[in-house]
């Protein structure tokens, strides 16, 4: 993996994890789809420029930028509708470990498509398991309805990384990641107002975290995801971007004053070290 890749998939999570707190935020003004939808159209709004800027960049097959955007979509709205459902069942903690799970089910999705994971990922992959409970799980672990909602999501966010490392080759990663959204956004329209009652009193209430959502957390960093991502082996892309878990505690820690404790260091300490070990190059690769 080029230096430039992991840099673009480590700011990935790092956004993801500073805007944690925007999300938890907006979930007091606003119900999940209706989140997920506004802040979905605002991620794709703000791509809009960026696609004018570069059009003649890119030679992107608008038959793959629509399959893959669409299908992207529809997995980004099913993945976020279910963690954003799951959570309001289960901790904060759990969620996060939960989700994470899909630097397990990523090698384990490859084995399908005749795609081998190495000894030294799936190290990487218990190393940074283990970091992550360490990390997120501070109370007795039992299954709940959220955390079966949470596994879902898990499920569905690795199938994302598969369906991105297919298609981020052939298309422009703008371009991809707009349509994206529009698709998510979309599709959360009619459930929006069927399920729930968005009201322009809530959005304006929520405004700033659902900008901060909208505009950084999906038309930053899911864009990122898309670039960075391009020709990486996904196992290796789900662990780097898993040090999302990490960045939130550390931003909770240094910008809110929020204690860590030696349990959480340790976590942390742990997911970086496997970050580490699956970035090292394999001898044969050593020329």
């Amino acid at each position: 993996m080029k230096p430039k890749n992991a840099f673009i998939l480590a700011l990935t999570a790092f956004i993801w994890g500073t805007a944690f707190v925007a999300q938890s935020l907006g979930a007091n003004y606003l119900e999940p789809f209706s989140f997920n939808g506004l802040r979905s159209i605002i991620g794709g709004l703000t791509l809009i420029p960026c696609i004018l800027f570069f059009k003649n960049s890119d030679n992107t097959s608008r038959k793959d930028l629509i399959k893959g955007g669409c299908l992207c979509g529809i997995l980004l709205f099913a993945a976020t509708s279910m963690q954003q459902i799951g959570i309001q069942y289960t901790t904060a903690g759990k969620a996060g470990f939960i989700t994470a799970f899909y630097i397990v089910l990523v090698p384990i999705y490859q084995m399908f498509f005749h795609k081998k994971t190495g000894l030294k990922v799936w190290i990487a992959v218990a190393i940074a398991l283990l970091g992550l409970y360490f990390l997120c799980i501070t109370e007795k672990f039992t299954i709940e309805k959220g955390d079966v909602y949470i596994f879902i999501c898990a499920l569905i966010f690795a199938c994302h990384i598969i369906v991105i490392d297919y298609f981020s080759p052939k298309v422009s990663g703008i371009q991809l990641s707009c349509v994206q959204f529009f698709v998510c956004g979309i599709i959360s329209v009619p459930f929006m107002f069927i399920l729930e009652t968005p009201t322009i009193t809530a959005v304006t209430e929520g405004i700033l975290p659902l900008l901060y959502a909208g505009i950084l957390s999906c038309g930053v960093a899911y864009t990122l995801q898309i670039i960075g991502q391009k020709n990486v082996n996904p196992a290796v892309a789900s662990l780097i971007m898993s040090l999302e878990s990490c960045f939130s505690v550390l931003a909770g820690w240094l910008i809110l004053g929020e204690s860590m404790s030696p349990k959480e260091s340790a976590g942390c300490i742990l997911m970086f070290a496997a970050i580490i070990l699956a970035q090292i190059p394999d001898k044969k690769n050593i020329n």
